[in-house]
């Protein structure tokens, strides 16, 4: 497995403090992020998955903690829409230039907008999906905001 992608040369451009961690991603796992929390050793609440979504048709990410779902009315909400829908798994990895179960937030192909659940910016230190299935970077949840660009807003149902 490279330890080298899109979003850790983005991580690195940026200047930005980060350790990488892999763990043997399962394909058939029900639920991916909560899969890598079991496998990394870590609380779910600390394992963010990026997902992928449209608001008013237009393409936007968002990053939870892995043992939450996202209501897709403060999705939208948070990015002034009327309404929200998943993104079709083709066109999120059309878009992301990434694999689902390894798409990150961090150098993807087109930038678009970016939420992260606030809940998560209070921890100390999260995961979050490093590029590839089975490989996360661990960094401060304010400098994963800083360097997406993201906001901060309350996602989870």
């Amino acid at each position: 497995m490279s330890k080298t992608t899109r979003a850790t040369q983005t991580l690195t451009k940026a200047g930005i403090s980060f350790t990488l961690h892999s763990y043997d991603y399962d394909p058939g796992a029900e639920r991916v992020g909560l899969q890598a929390a079991e496998a990394l050793g870590e609380k779910p609440s600390r394992v963010l998955k990026t997902l992928m979504a449209e608001v008013d048709g237009k393409p936007v990410c968002c990053v939870v903690p892995s043992d939450r779902e996202v209501s897709m009315k403060k999705l939208a909400a948070a990015f002034g829409g009327k309404s929200a829908s998943m993104m079709k798994p083709a066109d999120a990895e059309r878009l992301t230039g990434y694999h689902v179960g390894g798409i990150s937030p961090f150098g993807q192909k087109k930038l678009v907008p970016t939420a992260i659940e606030e809940a998560a910016l209070g921890e100390v230190l999260v995961f979050i999906n490093g590029g590839q299935r089975g490989l996360q970077v661990r960094l401060d949840p304010k400098d994963a905001q800083a360097v997406l660009k993201a906001i901060a807003a309350s996602l989870i149902a």
